[in-house]
Parts: C-alpha cells; sequence; structure tokens
C-alpha cells in the first residue's frame, strides 16, 4: 500500500490571514486541491490521508465530494505540532510495511516523477526524503550575530516534500522520541535520523518548482508557476488502454488536412473512432467563422447522437515584424488562432458537457515570452494556455477536460512555409506529436500544458 498523507493541519499565521494558507485559492482552485490533485490521480498511489486544521475538517469533507476524489479515505484531526500532525496518521493504520508518503498541503507543484521516484526508492531503503542542491552560501553565526562558520554548500541540501516511510520505522522512531525529555522536531526525517541513526535516509532529487507557500511573496510567485507549469510526454507511444477507450468514440479534428492534425485523425481511426476532419482546404470549413464550426458539429451531432472528442489544430504563422505586416494579416492570425479556437470551444461545450468529453488545443513554446518576428503569433498563443486554464476550471463541474499541447520544434508545412528545409533530427516529428496528443485526449488530466520533446 502507498498510502499519500498531506498534512494540512497549519494555521497559516505567517501569512497572516485568518484562513489556513492551505485553503487560499492560487490559479483558481484552494491550494489542498491542486495538492490532493496530483497524488489522485497518480496510479502508484493506493490512498490519501488528510491531516486537517481541527475548525476546517467539515471544508475538507466539501472539498473531497466536490472533487469526486475516490482515494481519499481519511480526514483525521491535526494536532498544534507538525510531528503531532503525523502521529496522527501513523496511528490511523496498522499496516507496518505500508509506505506512508507526507506531504505538505501547501507544496501544491509536486509532481508525479518525483512521487514515483520516492515510491521505487521505498523499495530499497525504509526511510526516503526530497532535496534540491543548496544554491545560496549558508552561513552560521554566533550570538553576537558574526560568522562563525561556512558550510561546504557542495554537501547541502535544502529539504523539501514527500518525506516517506515504512509506517513500522517512522512508528519505532517515534516511540522512541516521545519517551525522550528533550524531544524536539521539525520533520519527520529528522525524527528518524535522531532515533535510529544507523538507518540511512535516501534522498530523492527535487524540483525547485515544488516550493512551500509560508509568506504572502509565496502566493504571487506559486500562481505565475501554475500558469506555466507543464507536464512532460516523453513516452512517444500509445497508451495500452487507448483502443478500448476510442474505440466508436466520435471525434472531430479542426484543422486535420495535415501536419498534426492529420496525424490525429489518422490515429483516432486506427484506434476506432468516428473521425471527422475539417479544414478550409477540405471541406471549406474556417474556424474563424463561427457558422461553420456550428453547422458542422450540429450535422455530426445528429448523424451520431455524441461527439466524445473535440481537437482544433487549425493555426497560421506568419514570421514577420510587427511594423511591416498588413493589417490583413494581423487579423487572419488573430482571427485564426485565438478567435478560431474560442469558437471551436464555445461551439463544443454543449456536446461535450453531455459526453462528459474532452478538448484539445495547442500552443507554443512562445507563450512563456514573446519573440522578436513573431509578436502577433506569440500573442494568440499565450493566450491560447490562459484560456484553456480558465476553462478547465469553468467546465470541471460537468467533467469536460480541456488541455493544450505544446511541441517542440515540428516538421509540419507550416513551419517549412516558414523556415525551409531543415535537419530532421532538429525537429520533431508530427506523428510524435499526435501520439501525445491522443494519450492526453483520453487521460484524466485537465487544464494541462502538455510539453512535447524529442
Amino acid at each position: 500500500m502507498n498510502i499519500a498523507v498531506i498534512l494540512a493541519g497549519g494555521s497559516g499565521h505567517r501569512l497572516g490571514n485568518v484562513q489556513p494558507k492551505q485553503f487560499l485559492k492560487v490559479a483558481g482552485r484552494k491550494i489542498i486541491e491542486h495538492t490532493i490533485s496530483v497524488f489522485e490521480h497518480n496510479s502508484l498511489i493506493d490512498e490519501i490521508a488528510v491531516v486537517c486544521n481541527p475548525a476546517y475538517i467539515t471544508e475538507m469533507e466539501q472539498i473531497v465530494v466536490n472533487n469526486q476524489w475516490v482515494k481519499v479515505k481519511k480526514i483525521l484531526q491535526g494536532g498544534k505540532e507538525r510531528y503531532q500532525s503525523s502521529l496522527t496518521a501513523i496511528q490511523a493504520y496498522e499496516d507496518d510495511d505500508a509506505n506512508l508518503i507526507f506531504h505538505d498541503a501547501v507544496r501544491p507543484l509536486v509532481n508525479d516523477r518525483i512521487i514515483e521516484d520516492c515510491i521505487k526508492a521505498l523499495k530499497t531503503y525504509k526511510a526516503v526524503d526530497v532535496a534540491i542542491p543548496t544554491t545560496d552560501t549558508i552561513i552560521e553565526v554566533s550570538e553576537k550575530d558574526t560568522i562563525s562558520f561556512i558550510p561546504n554548500r557542495a554537501v547541502l541540501r535544502n529539504g523539501q516534500t514527500p518525506q516517506c516511510f515504512k509506517r513500522g520505522v517512522i512508528k519505532h522512531a517515534y516511540d522512541l522520541a516521545l519517551q525522550d525529555p528533550a524531544f524536539k522536531t521539525t520533520d519527520d526525517c529528522g525524527v528518524v535520523l535522531r532515533y535510529l541513526p544507523d538507518l540511512p535516509i535516501y534522498v530523492v532529487k527535487g524540483e525547485n518548482f515544488n516550493m512551500k507557500v509560508t509568506y504572502v511573496e509565496d502566493l504571487f510567485l506559486v500562481d505565475k508557476l501554475f500558469q506555466l507549469k507543464a507536464v512532460n510526454d516523453g513516452k512517444h507511444q500509445l497508451s495500452e488502454r487507448a483502443e478500448a477507450i476510442v474505440s466508436k468514440k466520435v471525434a472531430v479534428v479542426f484543422g486535420g488536412s495535415y501536419g498534426i492534425g492529420y496525424e490525429v485523425v489518422k490515429i483516432l481511426r486506427k484506434l476506432g473512432a468516428f473521425v471527422y476532419s475539417c479544414s478550409r482546404s477540405q471541406n471549406g470549413v474556417d474556424v474563424s467563422d463561427v457558422s461553420c464550426v456550428q453547422k458542422e458539429l450540429s450535422a455530426i451531432y445528429a448523424c451520431h447522437k455524441h461527439i466524445d472528442y473535440v481537437v482544433c489544430t487549425a493555426g497560421v504563422l506568419i514570421k514577420e515584424s510587427l511594423y511591416s505586416m498588413d493589417y490583413a494579416q494581423i487579423l487572419q492570425s488573430f482571427n485564426v488562432n485565438l478567435i478560431g479556437a474560442v469558437n471551436v470551444c464555445k461551439e463544443a461545450y454543449p456536446y461535450l458537457k453531455e459526453s462528459r468529453g474532452s478538448l484539445l488545443l495547442y500552443t507554443s513554446s512562445s507563450y512563456t515570452r514573446g519573440r522578436m518576428m513573431y509578436s502577433i503569433y506569440s500573442a494568440t498563443k499565450a493566450a491560447i494556455v490562459n484560456l484553456v486554464q480558465a476553462l478547465s476550471e469553468e467546465w470541471a463541474p460537468w467533467n469536460i477536460r480541456i488541455n493544450c499541447i505544446n511541441p517542440e520544434r515540428t516538421k509540419t508545412p507550416m513551419r517549412q512555409k516558414n523556415f525551409g528545409i531543415e535537419p530532421d533530427e532538429t525537429l520533431l516529428s508530427p506523428e510524435l506529436v499526435a501520439i501525445s496528443s491522443v494519450n492526453t485526449l483520453i487521460s484524466n488530466l485537465t487544464g494541462e500544458i502538455i510539453d512535447v520533446r524529442r
């Protein structure tokens, strides 16, 4: 059993807020919602226990119900000190071989890689920590605030969470600690290190973005990190469940006549879906004309009585300085890249609400920072990311999933038109991007930016 223990007993005093920080909102959701969702959707996690501030038990229960989380099996009352919350979770289980994975509720950017590396390490070690290399010089000072010692930075790490243990090990460490009149600790690994000094504690590599929300400034930083957060898809192979999920489903691909869209159409058809490819060159469907989008979706729905997947790869790239672009080019870029995507989203909504379906849009690496010669293109691609993240929140109550693919430079006709012939080894193939696209369509992800790299 891999049991995630979410430590949410804090009061938030250091943040200077009446409400505990784990219940504050960033990126459209409460911090604790972001955190628990990561563990809820990780396939290696069997169960989740939330150790909560006693005054917020009822609110926590409502959050679990609203999110329809199935892995949250226990909501436990936390103590005044962090170690008391840890003890509450330890005492709530009996299997000494179970893996207890303690994580701060206010570290919402933990990712699957960290969790899975921790679980893998627990096959060899009985205690596991997560940390990143220290970048600042650490100094030790005297009572008079003068430097007394400067440790070697090469061996220093900044600790994070999760901290993970075999239940029997962490219980034994606390049993010994509670017999010590001088017992004092801030984290669980510290308890094991002090009271079971011969037991090795393995350190998994953390991430700089796996930060803890402690001060007001952290809220702004975490909100920005969520905006830029991406899921890296380096698998390059279809999910084993793809055919079983996709067969007989109805998919509509706007921009499906060439490039990435064409490859998505091919894969979905091979998997047994009813796929409709729509584009200006193929059947006169212009996404910037809302009546075209309405007509196409309405006709497809009339035929099948359901639409399960909608993909919009339609886009134009005009690689030119703003000064030299004429207004017709500027309007074309906005109308196809942004207004077209908005049209597809708005018109697909009622069908996907009925089917609890999935929608996929596409962005570019230039969304994180506008680039010279790409000002309009970069602006539209940044807008696409914000559109996806906003709609994922709006559509969550109806279980509509919406995500965004962010491919590396890809060998498409649109790129070749602007850049000419480039070495194949420097480009992604449209097929690989299409594989990631289909995997995302059938996943439980929503509101995510999926990075696709070679």
